[in-house]
């Protein structure tokens, strides 16, 4: 039978999956817009209920930290109590988090609302793929409804930084995060009609132990690699990235043992879902270190707002969407292996141009890179978590879930570490050799640790000298940009090879192969 055949055999979606699509896709853009839109508020916020500095950093980490963590834990939920069951409880708990949010009068208020926040938000996102493909048993209206999907966050983290600067430019910074309760509002009317109900496998407790020793594995790592992309990550991160991978080995051996696992080993063994899972954690690592290099560029360097170097973003987070959309329906025709493999050459394409940007280059050359790259990468992720959603047996579809969605988170925070280290290290190399020598040492050293380092003392100097370190620190902050886009130009290649190397017997439209 072909793969045209077998694909059609299996019963076409209606109108009803479609309604339930797009009230799946509202949360799905709330989360997006939820991550970014607090760096704009930040600093409104912290006028008013004036938290310490650790504090801020718990009110802008407690709630991707949470999501991390708790994705694995309410994917197997899902699946034992009912996806749609736990989609609305989430909804609910999410809607009063952000009223919570929105009216804190102190900072401990906010950080308590951010955690609840967070834990919310995580029910949403494993729930809201099972239940897609449960929907959308077609493989080829299931590639494009998990295209839109992702496209749908891809989008909301464009709009972001728009949407805020909107909100804050009329209204209190309270109002940032009262978005959350229309959508959960038409999400919690809305959900009963169109999307599928079932009470789950009802198989087996939810073992508490295993809960605790994911958390132990995930939250760990994440914070760690947070910090080692700080210029002063010490000891603490490595330990706690190194604690973590080891409550990450115990876990698994204790799944492995369970007969109803919180997270099935077995998943594993399929050779797509496994192939598919590197190739998204490897692909999120360039997204994520990419992303934050050139954010770093564009405010630093260039000197844009934080609003503008958003509009400036726009433009490579729409080229996800469009390759998000068109990858799918590409995948109908041609091997997901030659679909993925050839987005990543286009990727490595425009990794290469970003190698040219230089400070006289101008914004278009960095945008155009920056578009070409992500434009490429986009079929990673959607067919990636396509193929890892689609091997799983459909009682296991919040477990599979939910690895995609942790794989993508720690993939993010391991780009952020690994290339925002690269460029770090760059930059402390080529800086010091340009600064002037009439520069006062304590003015050198703080340009010669970070790029923030070196704005904030020029500050401090006569204009021309300012100038004179400003360009200095700009042309090793380019060159440690270069270097990030040859290293993800590189990877980008590699990762196409492995494509066509590991996923060639899959077939298009879904399936696989004989041969």
């Amino acid at each position: 039978m072909t793969s045209d055949a077998s694909a059609e055999a299996v019963p076409r979606a209606g109108r009803r999956a479609w309604a339930g699509l797009a009230v799946l896709a509202l949360p799905t853009l709330l989360l997006a817009v939820d991550n970014t839109v607090l760096f704009l508020a930040l600093p409104h916020l912290s006028a008013d209920l004036r938290p310490t500095q650790t504090q801020q950093l718990w009110i802008m980490d407690s709630y991707s930290f949470l999501i991390a963590g708790f994705l694995v834990t309410m994917g197997g939920l899902g699946d034992r109590i009912g996806r749609r069951r736990l989609l609305l409880i989430g909804a609910t708990a999410f809607g009063a988090a952000s009223v919570l949010a929105a009216y804190s009068v102190s900072a401990e208020m906010l950080i308590a609302a951010r955690v609840l926040l967070g834990i919310a938000g995580a029910t949403l996102m494993p729930s809201s793929l099972a239940l897609i493909s449960t929907m959308f048993q077609n493989p080829r209206q299931r590639g494009f409804a998990i295209g839109v999907f992702v496209s749908c966050f891809m989008g909301g983290g464009a709009v972001g930084p728009v949407v805020g600067g909107a909100l804050l430019e009329w209204f209190w910074w309270g109002s940032v995060f009262l978005l959350g309760v229309p959508v959960m509002l038409v999400l919690l009317v809305s959900a009963p009609f169109v999307l599928p109900g079932g009470r789950g496998t009802g198989s087996g407790r939810l073992d508490l132990a295993s809960v605790a020793l994911s958390l132990a594995a995930i939250l760990p790592v994440v914070y760690g690699l947070k910090e080692l992309a700080s210029e002063d990550a010490g000891w603490p991160a490595i330990v706690a990235t190194v604690a973590g991978v080891v409550f990450a080995v115990v876990f698994v051996r204790r799944q492995r043992r369970l007969a109803d696992p919180l997270l099935d080993p077995r998943l594993f063994r399929n050779r797509a879902f496994s192939a598919a899972l590197v190739i998204l954690l490897l692909g999120m690592v360039l997204q994520g270190g990419s992303y934050l290099v050139v954010s770093q560029y564009l405010q630093l360097v260039e000197g844009l707002s934080p609003m503008r170097a958003g509009l400036w973003l726009m433009p490579p987070a729409l080229a996800l969407v469009a390759g998000s959309l068109m990858a799918p329906l590409l995948a109908r025709r041609v091997r997901p292996a030659m679909v993925i493999a050839a987005g990543l050459v286009v990727s490595a394409l425009g990794f290469a141009l970003l190698t040219q940007v230089d400070r006289g280059s101008g914004l278009m050359l960095l945008t155009t890179g920056l578009v070409i790259g992500f434009l490429g990468a986009a079929p990673v992720g959607v067919l990636g978590i396509d193929l890892i959603v689609g091997s799983a047996p459909p009682e296991k579809a919040g477990s599979a879930s939910s690895v995609a969605e942790t794989s993508g988170e720690l993939g993010v925070a391991l780009g952020v570490a690994t290339l925002g280290s690269v460029a770090a290290a760059v930059y402390r190399a080529q800086v010091v050799d340009g600064l002037p020598a009439e520069v006062p040492e304590e003015a050198a050293e703080a340009a010669g640790e970070t790029l923030p380092g070196a704005v904030a003392s020029a500050g401090e100097l006569p204009a021309n000298l300012a100038a004179e370190v400003l360009a200095a620190a700009g042309d090793a902050f380019a060159t440690g940009l270069n270097v990030v886009a040859g290293v993800a130009a590189a990877v980008s290649a590699v990762l196409a090879v492995l494509a066509v190397t590991m996923l060639r017997r899959l077939r298009p439209g879904g399936g696989d192969s004989a041969g």
